[in-house]
C-alpha cells in the first residue's frame, strides 16, 4: 500500500478506515508500518487518535478494537504474533508515539472517562496530587460537552490500554491472554532490573532519538483531599518549564507510565469516599473484576522486583547524595509514593466488598504479593535444612514499619471473612492456608510485633505507632510542607525520616486520617477473632470427617437394585450439598490438610499451646457422642426448649452442623421431591389408594398368616416407617407410640426419573440382546421374585434372633 506524501491527513485516515473493514488483518497491520515509517508526525497527529482506539477498543465500548483480552497464542498464533510485534515496546507503535511525542502534539481525553474521585475533583476545580493532571485539564468552551485533559501521545496511549474490560468480555488464563503479556511487557522494559531504561526509538535509520516533551513540574505528594487549591492558582503557580535536571530525562516514560497505570487501577476510592463507604447504607462507586485485580497483581509483583534491584549500598541512607541517579531515586520512592495509599484503600474497599466467595483468591494473592517483597529480591535466601520457610530478613523491616496497615488491619479484615465462610469448603480452606502461611513466617512476626515491657503482646511496629507523642508537633511541617517546585517529582519526594516512630505514625495518620483509631494486631480484640477462627477450624476439620465417613456408609449400606431405582433414595441426609461432594475423597484429604497447618501456623503467630486448643475443642463440643455422629448445633436449653447460640446460628447456615430431623409423617404424603416427576407421583398414589381401599381386608389376611407367603406379603406391603420412630425433639430419646396401620401398597417408586430412566435402559439392553418385551418383563418379574424371597427370609431369620 503506498501513500503519496502530499496526501491530505483527512484522506489518509479515510483509506486507513476503509481498509480496516476490507483488509485481512496481517494486511492492515504491515500498511500501518508503512505509514508509519514513511509519513512525517505532522500527518500520523491526525490518525493517532483512531488508531489506538481502533486497537485497545474506545472509551464508550463501541469499538473493541483487537480484543487483546481474548487474543491467545494457542487459538490464534498468526494474529498473536503480528499484534504482539506490532504493539511491542520496541516496535511500530511505540515508535509512532515516539515520533508525536517530539513534536509535543497534545490529545483530549475526557474527564468523564477518568476514575471516580479524579472526575470528581476536577469537576469541583480542584487538581488531585498526581503530576499526570497538572496544567492539562482544558475548559471546554461555551457550549462545550465536558472537561477534557490535554495529554501528550505516551499518556494518551496508556490510558487507553488501562481502560477497563467490557461487561461481556470473554475470561481466559492471564498466561495466555495477550493483553496481560503485553502489559507485562510494558512493565519490564520500562521498570528495568537491570541495567537503565531503554532509549526510544530513533525516527530515522541511523538518525538522532526525539527528545521528549518538556515536563510538567511536579506536586507535593499528600494524602488524597488534602491541600486543595483552586484550578486557577495551580495553572497561575505551574506553568511549564524545561526540566533544569536532563539527567531526570532517563526516566520520564518509567514516571509516566506507573502515574498511568496506578491513577487508572487503583485511584478508584479517595479517603474520604473510603470513609463513607464504611457506611452500610453506602451504594458502590465502583466494583473491580477478578481480571481488573489480577492485572494490579502484576503492577505489583513488579514493582516490588524494579524496587529491590537497587543494590546494598544505594539502599543504605547514606547513599542519598546528589551523585545518586534519577532512576535510584524513582526505585526508591515508586512503591510508598505511588502506591501505598490508593492500593491500601482499593484492598479495603475489596476485602469489605468482595463476594463472600471462592474468586476473593485473586484478591488474597494481590494482597500478599504486595505483603512479601522479599519474593521478588534478587537474592534468594535458601530453605531451611527441615524444610521450613525461610527467615525473614531484618533489611525488610522498614517495609513492614512503613506498610504497618496492610499487614495489621488488613489481616484483621481477612479474620472477619474467613469467620463468615464455610472453611469445609477446600477452597476456602486454602485461603485460610495461605494467609497464615505467609504471616508465620520466621521473623516476620518479630518485626510487626514489640515486646513492651507491661505489654507482651504487642508488636515492633505497632509500640512504635503506640508511643506518646512526644516530638511530632515541631516535625509535622517536614512531612506536609511543599518543596520547591522543579521539574521532577523526585524534589517533591521528602528526605528520609530517620525517626521510626514518626514514620509509622505519619503512615497510619496519611491512610487513615488524624482521628484513626488503630486496633494491634496481637491485642486482645484480635486474638479473641483468632481464638473463633481456630473454633471454626477445629469444627469444620471434624465436619469433613464425619462427611467423609458418611458417604463410605451410604456407598457400602446402599442396595443392591438400588441403581434400578427399587428403592427410594435417601431424603434425610444429615449434610447439605457441599463441594466435597463433587470432588470426592481426595478434596476432603486437602481439606483437613490446609485446616491443620493453618491452625498450626496460627498457633506459632499468636502462642496458642495444646491446652487452649483443647479447651477450644471441649468448648465447641466437636467430640463424639458414642454413636459416632455429629453432635448438636451449639444451643442452650430455655423453657420453651431448645434455642440457638449465634455460633450455632453460624453453623447451620455454613453447614457445619444440623439437627437429625426425619420425615415421621406418611411416607406417600411427604413432599413431591426433585428427582421425581410430580403428576406421575399423584397420579401413582390415587392408584395406589384405590388398591389399597378395595382390598384391605385381603391385604390383611394375607399379612396375618404365619407361612412364606405371609412373611413374603409383609415385606412388601407393612410400612415399617410408622412403627418405630423417635421423637422430633432433639432433646428426649422416647420413641413414638406405635399406630394401628393396616398394609399398604406404595407405587410411588415408579415416579422417580431414575427408576424410569433405569427400566428405560434395561430393555434398550434387552433389544440388543434380542429379547422381546413380554420375555423381557417376565424375567425381570422373576428376578425380582428371587430377590425379594431371599430378602424376606433374611428378614424373618433376623427378627427371631431379635427374639
Amino acid at each position: 500500500m503506498a501513500f503519496p506524501h502530499l496526501q491530505q491527513p483527512s484522506f489518509l485516515l479515510a483509506s486507513l478506515k476503509a481498509d480496516a473493514i476490507n483488509k485481512p488483518f496481517a494486511q492492515r497491520c504491515q500498511d500501518l508500518v508503512k505509514v508509519i515509517e514513511d509519513f512525517p508526525a505532522k500527518e500520523l497527529h491526525a490518525i493517532f487518535p483512531w488508531l489506538v482506539e481502533s486497537i485497545f477498543g474506545s472509551l464508550d465500548g463501541v469499538l473493541i478494537g483487537w480484543n487483546l483480552r481474548s487474543l491467545q497464542g494457542r487459538v490464534s498464533p498468526v494474529e498473536y504474533s503480528i499484534a504482539m510485534e506490532f504493539l511491542d515496546p520496541g516496535g511500530p507503535m511505540m515508535k509512532l508515539v515516539y515520533k508525536l511525542q517530539a513534536e509535543d502534539y497534545k490529545f483530549d481525553f475526557p474527564v468523564s472517562y477518568l476514575p471516580g474521585p479524579v472526575k470528581a475533583s476536577i469537576q469541583e476545580h480542584v487538581v488531585p496530587d498526581s503530576p499526570l493532571y497538572h496544567n492539562k485539564v482544558q475548559f471546554p468552551p461555551t457550549g462545550g460537552l465536558g472537561l477534557n485533559l490535554a495529554l501528550n501521545p505516551f499518556e494518551f496511549a496508556l490510558s487507553l490500554i488501562t481502560q477497563k474490560p467490557l461487561p461481556g468480555a470473554l475470561h481466559v488464563r492471564t498466561s495466555d491472554c495477550a493483553y496481560f503479556i503485553l502489559v507485562d511487557r510494558y512493565l519490564s522494559w520500562f521498570l528495568p532490573t537491570e541495567g537503565s531504561v531503554l532509549p526510544p526509538l530513533s525516527s530515522s535509520p541511523g538518525g538522532p532519538s526525539p527528545s521528549p516533551a518538556p515536563r510538567t513540574p511536579a506536586m507535593p505528594f499528600a494524602s488524597y483531599g488534602l491541600h486543595h487549591t483552586s484550578l486557577l492558582k495551580r495553572h497561575i503557580s505551574h506553568q511549564t518549564s524545561v526540566n533544569a535536571d536532563p539527567a531526570s530525562h532517563e526516566i520520564w516514560r518509567s514516571e509516566t507510565l506507573l502515574q498511568v497505570f496506578v491513577e487508572m487501577w487503583l485511584h478508584h476510592y479517595s479517603l474520604e469516599m473510603y470513609q463513607k463507604m464504611q457506611s452500610p447504607h453506602a451504594k458502590e462507586s465502583f466494583t473491580p473484576t477478578e481480571e481488573h485485580v489480577l492485572v494490579v497483581r502484576l503492577l505489583i509483583k513488579h514493582l516490588h522486583a524494579f524496587s529491590n534491584s537497587l543494590k546494598p549500598e544505594q539502599v543504605s541512607p547514606s547513599a542519598h547524595s546528589h551523585a545518586t541517579s534519577p532512576l535510584e531515586e524513582f526505585k526508591r520512592a515508586a512503591v510508598p509514593r505511588f502506591v501505598q495509599q490508593k492500593l491500601y484503600l482499593f484492598l479495603q474497599h475489596c476485602f469489605g466488598h468482595w463476594p463472600l466467595d471462592a474468586s476473593f483468591r485473586a484478591v488474597l494473592e494481590m494482597w500478599l504479593s504486595y505483603l512479601q517483597p522479599w519474593r521478588y529480591a534478587p537474592e534468594k535466601q535458601p530453605q531451611g535444612s527441615d524444610g521450613q520457610a525461610r527467615c525473614v530478613s531484618e533489611r525488610w523491616a522498614p517495609f513492614v514499619q512503613e506498610n504497618l496497615l496492610l499487614y495489621t488491619k488488613l489481616f484483621v479484615g481477612f479474620l472477619s471473612r474467613a469467620l463468615r465462610t464455610d472453611l469445609v469448603s477446600p477452597k476456602n480452606a486454602l485461603m485460610v492456608f495461605r494467609v497464615a502461611k505467609v504471616f508465620a513466617q520466621p521473623n516476620l512476626a518479630e518485626m510487626i510485633q514489640k515486646a513492651k515491657p507491661r505489654l507482651a503482646s504487642c508488636f515492633p511496629g505497632e509500640q512504635l505507632f503506640l508511643e506518646p507523642e512526644l516530638v511530632i508537633a515541631h516535625r509535622q511541617h517536614r512531612l506536609f510542607s511543599a518543596p520547591t517546585l522543579t521539574g521532577s517529582f523526585l524534589s517533591s519526594w521528602p528526605p528520609a525520616v530517620t525517626d521510626t516512630s514518626f514514620k509509622v505514625k505519619s503512615h497510619v495518620y496519611s491512610l487513615e486520617g488524624q482521628d484513626c483509631k488503630y486496633t494491634p494486631m496481637f491485642g486482645p480484640e484480635v486474638r479473641t477473632l483468632v481464638l473463633r477462627l481456630a473454633q471454626l477450624i477445629t469444627q469444620a476439620k471434624q465436619t469433613a470427617k464425619s462427611i467423609s465417613d458418611q458417604c463410605g456408609e451410604s456407598t457400602a449400606s446402599r442396595p443392591f437394585l438400588s441403581w434400578l431405582g427399587f428403592c427410594l433414595s435417601d431424603t434425610n441426609s444429615s449434610y447439605p450439598a457441599n463441594d466435597l461432594d463433587d470432588m470426592g475423597q481426595d478434596s476432603i484429604r486437602k481439606t483437613d490438610e490446609y485446616l491443620e497447618k493453618a491452625l498450626e501456623y496460627l498457633c506459632q503467630m499468636f502462642r496458642l499451646s495444646e491446652a487452649q486448643l483443647a479447651q477450644l475443642t471441649l468448648a465447641m463440643g466437636t467430640t463424639q457422642d458414642e454413636n459416632g455422629k455429629k453432635q448438636l448445633p451449639d444451643c442452650i436449653v430455655g423453657e420453651d426448649g431448645l434455642i440457638l447460640t449465634p455460633l450455632g446460628r453460624y453453623q447451620i447456615i455454613n453447614g457445619l452442623r444440623k439437627f437429625d430431623i426425619e420425615y415421621q409423617g406418611d411416607s406417600e404424603l411427604q413432599p413431591i421431591r426433585s428427582y421425581e416427576i410430580a403428576s406421575l407421583v399423584r397420579l401413582l398414589f390415587r392408584l395406589s389408594s384405590t388398591i389399597n381401599h378395595r382390598f384391605a381386608g385381603q391385604m390383611r389376611a394375607l399379612c396375618s398368616r404365619a407361612d412364606f407367603l405371609g412373611s413374603f406379603c409383609r415385606y412388601h406391603l407393612m410400612e415399617p416407617g410408622l412403627t418405630d420412630k423417635h421423637l422430633l425433639s432433639p432433646v428426649g430419646q422416647g420413641r413414638v407410640a406405635s399406630r394401628a396401620r393396616g398394609p399398604r401398597l406404595s407405587l410411588r417408586f415408579l415416579g422417580s426419573y431414575r427408576t424410569l430412566l433405569s427400566l428405560l435402559l434395561a430393555f434398550f439392553v434387552a433389544s440388543l440382546l434380542r429379547i422381546g418385551p413380554l420375555p423381557f418383563a417376565l424375567l425381570l418379574v422373576l428376578g425380582y421374585f428371587l430377590y425379594a424371597a431371599a430378602m424376606t427370609l433374611l428378614t424373618e431369620q433376623g427378627k427371631l434372633h431379635q427374639l
